[in-house]
């Protein structure tokens, strides 16, 4: 009998375009909670502690805040953002 293995984004992170494809598609779900989500597994697939530096976070702060239970302000995505080096953009539908 065969075992399931978690799945781990982060595994599937290997160029700045799979991240940014992953972050938009994402985004497009609307779904705050996936996108804190989804910028963890970036910053964990680049790193965790080089984004703390980056944003002037610490480090247990930001595995809190972009896990799928965090909730971080506002101005932590933004920072967050900006540190991983992408952008936000708005777009009429």
């Amino acid at each position: 009998m065969s075992t399931l293995q978690k799945w781990d984004a982060v595994e599937h992170l290997g160029s700045e375009e799979e991240m940014a494809l992953y972050l938009e598609a994402c985004l497009e779900e609307n779904d705050p909670a996936l996108v804190a989500a989804a910028l963890g597994d970036i910053a964990r697939a680049r790193g965790m502690a080089q984004l703390a530096r980056d944003t002037g976070l610490t480090r247990e702060g930001l595995y809190k805040a972009l896990s799928a239970d965090g909730n971080p302000s506002f101005a932590t995505i933004m920072k967050v953002i900006k540190a991983l080096g992408f952008t936000l953009h708005a777009e009429a539908s």
